[in-house]
């Protein structure tokens, strides 16, 4: 079973000076939301959240070689995933 995070696109209009709100599941229409999330660290939070929800947990327990500055994305490799497992959970998700 796999989780979806309802989610959309901000996108920055430039000539506007405005953000426009690229929603094509209408998830937000008529909502007053505005939070803006990395593509590539969205689909990692996805990824994390069906992890949880299969009660996949491999490494969690420890984090090795965490630093205060590490991004999102090298969180399923520090939890001791290799790159071939989250490989099969993106054609998954």
């Amino acid at each position: 079973m796999s989780y979806k995070i309802k989610n959309a696109i901000i996108k920055w209009d430039k000539s506007a000076g405005k953000f426009d709100l690229v929603d094509p599941e209408r998830y937000f229409n008529g909502k007053e939301i505005l939070v803006a999330i990395d593509g590539d660290d969205l689909i990692t939070i996805q990824l994390l959240v069906n992890a949880i929800v299969k009660n996949d947990f491999k490494n969690w327990k420890e984090i090795h070689g965490k630093k205060p500055d590490d991004s999102i994305k090298n969180l399923l490799l520090k939890l001791g995933y290799q790159k071939e497992e989250i490989a099969k959970m993106l054609r998954e998700f």
